[in-house]
This record gives C-alpha cells, sequence and structure tokens, in this order.
C-alpha cells in the first residue's frame, strides 16, 4: 500500500508536530515509523508475523495483488490466460522488471519462488497438492500445469496476509523452505540496506531507481507502488 504526504497529513491531529517538506535534505525525505515488533526473521516466506509482511512489501513483489474488494489484480504480470479445462494458466510478466542487483526478472524466478512459498504457506500447499509442473518456455511465460482445475489460483498467490507469495531470484528462492534467505533482493519499490541492520533498534530501506510501478492508481495492494520516500526507516529510537 503506498502511503502519501497527503494520507499523513489526514492522520496528523492539528497539534502534531509539523511535517517537513519533501524536497529539502535526506531527513525530510524519510518515512519513519515504529514496527508492532521487532523484525526477528527477515524471511517473509517462513514467518508470517505482520512485520515479517511490511518489510517482505518493500523489498518484494507479487505476480498479483489485491482491490478494496479483495479482487486479485495483476501486479508483476502483464495478465494471464486460463485453458478451457481450467487446467493450465499462463502468467505473462510485465516487461522491465527488475531485480535490486540489476538482473532482469525471469519467468524461471517466479515459478521457483511460487514452488517455495507453496511448500510454507497454508493456502500454498492446497495450491502445491494440485500443481502438476512449472513451466517457463520464455523469460517473460510461466506455465502453471495443474492436475484439476484450481479456479482460486489467483486468490492464493495474490493473497496478502501472513505469507504472501513474494517473487525472489532464483538462487534464493531455491533454498530449502525451512532455511531462512538471508540475502535481501527483491523487485519492490525499496531496496533493503543491509549494512545499517540494527537488530531491535533500526531497519532502513533506500527507493530504488529501477522500480517501474504500474499505471493504475494504487488500491489495497494492486496498482502503482509509488514510492513517495527516499528513505524509510522501522525505528525503535529516535535519530
Amino acid at each position: 500500500m503506498t502511503i502519501t504526504r497527503r494520507d499523513i497529513m489526514k492522520l496528523a491531529p492539528a497539534t502534531a508536530l509539523p511535517l517537513p517538506a519533501l524536497g529539502q535534505d535526506m531527513r525530510a525525505r524519510t518515512l519513519r515509523f515504529v514496527p508492532s515488533t521487532d523484525l526477528v526473521s527477515l524471511d517473509p516466506v517462513l514467518s508470517t508475523a505482520l512485520v515479517a509482511v511490511q518489510h517482505g512489501y518493500h523489498v518484494f513483489d507479487t505476480l498479483y495483488g489485491v482491490d478494496g474488494q479483495n479482487r486479485p489484480q495483476p501486479q508483476m504480470a502483464e495478465g494471464h490466460q486460463v485453458s478451457d479445462d481450467g487446467r493450465v494458466w499462463t502468467i505473462r510478466l510485465r516487461d522491465g522488471l527488475r531485480w535490486h542487483d540489476g538482473e532482469p526478472v525471469r519467468a524461471r524466478d517466479c515459478a521457483a519462488s511460487l514452488d517455495r512459498w507453496s511448500k510454507r504457506d497454508t493456502y500454498g500447499r492446497i495450491l502445491g497438492a494440485a500443481v502438476e509442473a512449472y513451466e517457463t518456455p520464455d523469460d517473460r511465460t510461466l506455465r502453471i500445469r495443474l492436475k484439476r482445475p484450481f479456479p482460486r489460483l489467483l486468490d492464493a498467490i495474490g493473497k496478502p496476509h501472513s505469507s504472501p507469495a513474494f517473487m525472489m531470484p532464483e538462487r534464493l528462492a531455491s533454498t530449502s523452505p525451512n532455511t531462512p534467505i538471508t540475502e535481501m533482493i527483491g523487485s519492490g519499490p525499496y531496496r533493503f540496506l543491509r549494512n545499517e541492520l540494527n537488530s531491535g533498534s533500526l531497519v532502513a530501506y533506500e527507493r530504488f531507481a529501477g522500480y517501474v510501478p504500474r499505471s493504475e492508481a494504487p488500491e489495497w495492494t494492486s496498482g502503482g507502488k509509488v514510492a513517495h520516500f527516499e528513505r524509510v526507516e522501522m525505528a525503535h529510537h529516535r535519530r
């Protein structure tokens, strides 16, 4: 969900401290908030804690999100097609998707990510039991071949709560689903700043210049995720 300066002003009481001008220095372009609890696990596939999901949405992205009516909408995906028998789902990726290390997002990354996620998440396990194979005929095409029809496939991979199906590079997604990943390379609107991590005190992110938001207006976890701040901090103390 994208938070703008206008959204913050709506929530701030008239007696609150004045908000900084976003066109000034780095501190003025930083969103700082106190999370509900410490970020213990950096791997949002292994942890279902709210703070891990918040962390995940900064760094990673999903193939589908949901709108205000909880309806799946394309996010990293350009769109999809379903075979007449409901057993083959073909998802086409948006053009220009990049990982934070500069590498292009490929269909095989998404296939490996869905496979790992489906071994941890409850909804994912139900979907995984119906999957016959993940196929990648080209770098932008992911084909999910099913043993039987699974009409709620997009609901499963687009759900926004408790372990969303975040996409990761294949080399990370190939990690055992029981082993937490520690390298945070995603394709989301913010890059994780590993060198600034101070467990229990500070988790910091910087805007990823290579992120291209969707053109639609943001709505829940769908639409254009525009990074209005240069830096975001989850901090338990004032700096």
